[in-house]
Formats: structure tokens, C-alpha cells, sequence
């Protein structure tokens, strides 16, 4: 059988694959700490659990429209205005099978083949292949642990061209935690404003998640807004990952185009889940701030313990629950006779001579750095560094 030229180009999740390969440690009966996925370790509160207990029992069992229930969509408007200070009309509100269809149905319904799309890089893992997916062309603009992992806005202005159609970044960002500040996304705005053919998608799937600085959406200056596609989700401020709720806030041109653009996939998402989702959005913020102490605890923890390992170079992640340490000073290592040569190598090393699960560098753009995420209980995280660690300390020149 010929499979088809755009499945064999697409490369596979590598924070997948990873989690794939701690699965398979674990079945053979080794004790594997896994740091690679980016799953909230909390349960889905109670009190949304119950709302979709009687979505069930009032048999919400049939279609729902594409974009989502009319309420649903009003719940989300009114988080939009609570927590961003932002005016979107549930017509101009898409709700998806989790934020990732959010971003691919805005990618495809804005990017032409041989657009440019500027990709912030580090990234997260799948923004390169959805892009590449709508044939468009990614320009990536990087910046390393010594600017935080944030662009400059010298360097997004630099990668523009007469081609570029769309930038995305995430903020909160993942993979490094990194957090935009009032004053760096007004730069971005500022771009914009000068370039009106230019775009942009705001994923902020991370919110919730947002130590010492506030979050700030990109949409909420007011002179770029129709051009921003505002991408959020329940999947982690609420430990919602397997609900699979994620929706956009939009000009009301994209958001039908993207109606339209969904209801050939997947038409409405899951009933139950957003009858939940009303429960969850509607509910004060202060709900799910325990979740965010936790992380914040957690944080502080990592830090520490990593800023002790040699050859470890960090920022400090001011959301989300990553850690992003540059390890380029263990690459040319050895263990045994065996090179550590990329990131990769290291990664795999770590996963099975101290058992720890983390992700490469090079799925987010960033190759001498690797992807530690935090959520995971303090133990789990005090235990799985010793084993870093001690594995580091094992590796000679």
C-alpha cells in the first residue's frame, strides 16, 4: 500500500514517542519517572465532573451545532471578557476537539501553499508540521536561554517578508515557560500595526498557569485585534486533557471560515464535554488556584535542584510546567564507550541509566536543550533529578 506524500513527510510526536518508550520500560517492570508529557497529575475538579454527570442524565446524546452550544459559546465569551478584557460575540467563538484542532482549523483556513508563517522557537512540537501540513513555508526566529527563549522584536521584524502571512507563538509558552510581558507583546502589536497583511495566532493554553507576571493577551490591543486568532482550551488550567475542549476566539470571518473548515472533520466536539466546559468557564478562576500553587511549589523545587547538575544552563520558567535547561556543555560527552552526541542521545541515556522519561530539543526547534515538564507530584520530581543527577555525574569527557 502507497501512503500518501503529506502522512510520510509528517513527522511523529516526539513527546509522544517518548511517553511511548517510558511505556514500554514500565511494562518490563523498570520504575520510570515520566517528565515528558504535558499532563496536569491532577484530577478534573469535582463540580465539573458533576455537570457532566447530568449532561448524561438529561441525554445531551445528539449533534451539537459545529461550532458548539449557543451557551457554551456565551460562557466563553464572558471568560473572555473576565479574564482577557476581550470582546468576542459567540459568533465569533469556534469551540474544537481540544485547543491542537483549534490551531490546526485557523492554520489551514488562513495559510496558502507557499505562505510564510513566522514560527517563535523555541515551539511547541506541532506547530511546524501543522504549518507544513497547509503547505505553507515556516521561518523560524529563535532566541536561546540567555534571552529568556523570547524573541526580539528586531528579530520578528527581520524574518518579515512580502510572503509572511501568519506568526504564532504560545504564552505562557511551551516548551520553556516563558511568559510575554505587557511590554513585549506591545512590541509584537506594533509589528502587526505596521504589517496589515500579517496575522497572528495567540496560544494561551497556559493562562492559568503564570508565576510573578500576568497574562496578557495579544487581541486585547485593540488596534491589531482582527488580526489575532486567540487560542485557549481546558486542557490544563482545569486538568481536562482527555476532555478534548479547546476553542478560538476570532475576527468572525475566520471563526465561520473555520466552522465551515470543521464541520467536514469532526462537526461539534463531544456533548458531555461541553456541557462540563460551561461548569468549569463559569466558575471563579480562584476554582482551580490550587492547581497553580502547586505548580508554582513545584517550580521552585525543579530549579533548585537542576541549577546544582553540571552542564545545566537555565532560565527561570515564569508559567506553564516546564523547565528548558541547555545541556549543550554535556553534548560530546561519553558513557561506556558511548557518545552523547545530540540531545536526543541524552534524553535516551537519562531514560535507561536513571529512568527518566524527558524530551529532545529538537522536537521544539531548540537542539542543545531538552524539555523537563513538572507535572508531577514533589517525590516524583526531588527523586527523578537525583537520578539526573547522578547519571550527568557518570558522564566523561
Amino acid at each position: 500500500m502507497t501512503l500518501s506524500k503529506r502522512i510520510n513527510e509528517l513527522n511523529e510526536s516526539q513527546t509522544l514517542a517518548m511517553a511511548r518508550k517510558s511505556r514500554e520500560l514500565k511494562a518490563k517492570g523498570v520504575h520510570v519517572i515520566n517528565l515528558s508529557l504535558g499532563e496536569p497529575d491532577f484530577d478534573t475538579p469535582d463540580f465539573i465532573k458533576e455537570a457532566a454527570k447530568k449532561a448524561i442524565e438529561d441525554n445531551y446524546s445528539h449533534y451539537s451545532p459545529v461550532a458548539g452550544y449557543l451557551d457554551l459559546r456565551e460562557a466563553i465569551s464572558e471568560k473572555f471578557k473576565r479574564d482577557n478584557h476581550l470582546e468576542y460575540i459567540p459568533d465569533e467563538i469556534v469551540v474544537s476537539t481540544g485547543a491542537k484542532q483549534s490551531l490546526i482549523n485557523a492554520i489551514m483556513c488562513l495559510v496558502n501553499p507557499g505562505d510564510e508563517v513566522i514560527i517563535f522557537t523555541p515551539y511547541w512540537v506541532s506547530y511546524t508540521s501543522m504549518v507544513q501540513l497547509a503547505e505553507g513555508v515556516p521561518v523560524f526566529v529563535k532566541a536561546g536561554v540567555e534571552q529568556d527563549f523570547k524573541p526580539t522584536a528586531d528579530q520578528i521584524e527581520a524574518a518579515i517578508s512580502p510572503r509572511t502571512k501568519l506568526l504564532i507563538f504560545s504564552s505562557p509558552c511551551n516548551p520553556t515557560g516563558s511568559v510575554l510581558t505587557y511590554e513585549e507583546l506591545s512590541e509584537i502589536a506594533e509589528i502587526l500595526r505596521k504589517y496589515p497583511h500579517i496575522y497572528a495566532i495567540s496560544d494561551e493554553i497556559y493562562e492559568h498557569i503564570v508565576f510573578e507576571e500576568k497574562h496578557i493577551s495579544l487581541a486585547s490591543f485593540s488596534e491589531i485585534k482582527d488580526r489575532v486568532i486567540t487560542v485557549n482550551g481546558l486542557s490544563k488550567g482545569y486538568a481536562m486533557t482527555g476532555w478534548r475542549i479547546g476553542y478560538i476566539g476570532a475576527p468572525k470571518r475566520i471563526a465561520q471560515a473555520c466552522d465551515k473548515f470543521q464541520g467536514q472533520f469532526t462537526s461539534g466536539t463531544c456533548t458531555i464535554s461541553q456541557r462540563a466546559a460551561i461548569a468549569a468557564l463559569k466558575a471563579d478562576p480562584s476554582e482551580i488556584g490550587y492547581m497553580r500553587e502547586a505548580f508554582y511549589r513545584r517550580r521552585n523545587i525543579v530549579i533548585d535542584l537542576l541549577s546544582e547538575i553540571p552542564g545545566f544552563r537555565l532560565n527561570l520558567p515564569k508559567g506553564a510546567f516546564y523547565v528548558f535547561p541547555d545541556v549543550s556543555k554535556l553534548l560530546g560527552k561519553h558513557y561506556m564507550g558511548n557518545k552523547i552526541s545530540t540531545t536526543e542521545d541524552l534524553c535516551m541515556y537519562l531514560l535507561n541509566h536513571a529512568h527518566v522519561s524527558t524530551v529532545s530539543g529538537d522536537a521544539f526547534g531548540a537542539s542543545n536543550c531538552i524539555r523537563i515538564s513538572y507535572a508531577a507530584s514533589e517525590n516524583d520530581l526531588i527523586d527523578a533529578i537525583s537520578r539526573i543527577h547522578e547519571a550527568v555525574n557518570k558522564l566523561k569527557d
